[in-house]
């Protein structure tokens, strides 16, 4: 059984899985070329336009590079991976954090936010050896629950211990651990004991499972993943449970009895799941139960986690480089899915031989990937549809930015969100609060409310549109709002500007039907042509991020004819500022004059631009 298990986990697959090829060499002729590997954009154009020698010499260069492959475990990015060439240990920390602390990590960015997590991994950190230690009064839980938001790592984190197990390394503890997941008991319709349960995607069969759960229960391990995805019907919670391993019942129902102690109490439970559901999962687990969280990588675990995606330390530090530079996109990348998108966007860009200082990916388009990601592989599945989710969530997060906040009250939650459950995007805490409880919502991070705020504006219909547009620019005086002209929306403008990106709105409408209006570009130009022509140091930073992140060469190419000459006089200048400024030099002809004075220049900083010095004719 545990060979089976060592076979069956030690892969992973993500999100973008292509159909594998297993091809064996074997007795084979030689004249055929077989490569196991999917060929890049490049590759196929290559050889699909070649002829004759250039034809032959293709072939042969594959020949000789390639097909030796065979032999070698090589995979694109999603499909199956080793799990020790993607797993990092993640942050998990064993309490409930209080007001303060979220409205503080959840608001944090770059340093401030790495310093946040850095403290948190030397005093709370666990690890997943010693989950179900005695707690300080030497009380040894049997249930513990694993908590994490949509894409933290929790059923990675749950493979790994499979496969931990299966390596001996729990062999003290438990002599045999089953995987028991939510999503596939949610698409069983017919009624079923736990031993049916067990077995009905397992290696065993009903009699053998049967044999180990009544040798030795209390040396027993249930690994129970997303407790969230479950069905919980009517039978769910009238129903009577069974009271042992053999009796029937819907599978939703047996599960809750395994979960409540009703049978094989004896045995451990691990479950996890997304916040939203905790309320109901605390009272249906039997005690005594721990509670215990994961909240992405520290900032370590993010190294070490573009380490071993890239295995080429070249790419490694240009990748990990220029994210550093971008506190919004470091301080994401401690979502583990959302460090898998960037690091699989990053490396195919760098493959393609992508010029790092055209930017690699702009932060907008690394949120919409997440967006679609969440929406496609981490939705419940709620009768709305996904505009209507996502324009009810902007509302919110639109709400959240006006009064500066980043929780909010189930009352209010509610009123915008008909299913605040069903959605990936928020998360639900619950505090002390006197002798009662409150429970409040958040998004992941600030960035994602700000995200979700510019897609809602983009969202309405064009007059609306405009009209909100219309305030948070100040392009009339007579609509000047300092509540939407404010700072704190400065993030806001960039995802607008994002959004408005051809590709990203493309993808947008084709894989969701979410349809932004183009023609709002022609609004922002207007502005932006009119701010360039008298802004000065950090508002001529902040207009190169709008443009970084609209990332359309033409309009770039345009709308910088009203700045010749780019002043910087006692501004606090960021890598993530010469990044943008790099790439608006490069798209343009017209900006002649660079003039930097009393500014935090460092050497990395001068290191960045220094590829487009030679576009100035004069630098001070």
């Amino acid at each position: 059984y545990k060979q089976l298990i060592r076979n069956e986990y030690q892969y992973v697959t993500e999100y973008n899985s292509l159909p594998g090829e297993h091809v064996l060499l074997s007795d084979r002729y030689t004249q055929p070329l077989i490569i196991q590997k999917h060929r890049d954009r490049k590759e196929l154009e290559e050889e699909i336009s070649a002829r004759g020698e250039t034809f032959q010499q293709v072939r042969g260069s594959r020949s000789s590079q390639e097909s030796i492959g065979l032999n070698i475990y090589n995979s694109l990015p999603g499909e199956h991976v080793l799990l020790s060439d993607r797993y990092i240990q993640p942050l998990i920390i064993q309490k409930h954090r209080d007001q303060k602390e979220l409205e503080e990590e959840i608001s944090a960015r770059g340093e401030t936010f790495q310093q946040v997590r850095g403290s948190r991994s030397s005093q709370e950190s666990i690890s997943l050896d010693t989950l179900f230690n005695p707690d300080s009064r030497g009380i040894s839980p049997g249930a513990v629950i694993l908590q994490g938001n949509s894409g933290n790592g929790k059923s990675f984190t749950v493979q790994k211990m499979m496969m931990d197990w299966a390596c001996d390394l729990y062999r003290t503890k438990f002599d045999v651990v089953f995987h028991v997941k939510c999503k596939e008991i949610s698409h069983i319709s017919s009624r079923m004991s736990l031993v049916e349960l067990l077995s009905y995607n397992s290696f065993l069969t009903s009699d053998e499972i049967s044999t180990i759960l009544q040798r030795s229960p209390e040396r027993v391990l249930f690994l129970v993943d997303g407790f969230d995805e479950l069905k919980y019907t009517e039978d769910f919670y009238r129903m009577l449970p069974p009271t042992d391993q053999y009796q029937k019942a819907p599978p939703e129902v047996t599960l809750c009895a395994l979960l409540r102690g009703r049978i094989l109490r004896e045995s451990c439970l691990l479950v996890t799941t997304r916040s939203t559901a905790i309320d109901i999962l605390k009272n249906v687990l039997k005690e005594p139960h721990s509670f215990t969280e994961i909240v992405g990588f520290s900032e370590k675990g993010v190294e070490e986690y573009f380490k071993k995606f890239f295995q080429n330390d070249r790419l490694f530090r240009k990748g990990y480089e220029y994210v550093s530079a971008n506190e919004t996109l470091l301080t994401t990348c401690s979502i583990p899915v959302i460090c898998w998108i960037i690091c699989t966007v990053i490396r195919e860009r760098l493959n393609d031989g992508a010029d790092v200082t055209s930017g690699l990916e702009t932060t907008t388009s690394i949120y919409v990937d997440f967006l679609c990601t969440l929406l496609e592989h981490h939705s419940r599945g709620s009768g709305q549809s996904v505009p209507t989710l996502v324009k009810s969530l902007g509302q919110l997060a639109e709400k959240g930015i006006l009064a500066q906040q980043v929780l909010f009250d189930e009352k209010t939650v509610y009123e915008m969100v008909s299913d605040p459950a069903g959605s990936p995007f928020l998360c639900k805490f619950l505090f002390k609060k006197r002798i009662h409880q409150e429970t409040m919502f958040s998004f992941m991070h600030l960035s994602f409310q700000e995200f979700f705020t510019a897609l809602y504006y983009l969202l309405m219909d064009e007059y609306e549109s405009k009209k909100k547009l219309m305030q948070m620019f100040s392009i009339h005086e007579s609509n000047i709002n300092t509540e939407y002209s404010a700072p704190r929306f400065a993030a806001v403008v960039h995802f607008i500007f994002g959004l408005l990106n051809e590709d990203v709105r493309r993808t947008l409408w084709k894989r969701h039907g979410l349809f932004v209006h183009s023609n709002i570009q022609d609004h922002l130009k207007e502005w932006i042509f009119e701010e360039m022509s008298h802004s000065r140091s950090e508002r001529i930073l902040f207009l190169f991020h709008c443009l970084y992140e609209l990332h359309e060469e033409d309009v770039v190419k345009e709308v910088t004819e009203a700045c010749p000459s780019v002043i910087l006089h006692n501004a606090f200048i960021r890598k993530a500022d010469c990044w943008s400024m790099v790439y608006c030099a490069q798209c343009c002809q017209c900006i002649k004059d660079l003039f930097i004075f009393c500014c935090n220049f460092t050497s990395e900083e001068l290191a960045i631009i220094q590829p487009v010095l030679h576009k100035f004719l004069s630098i001070k």
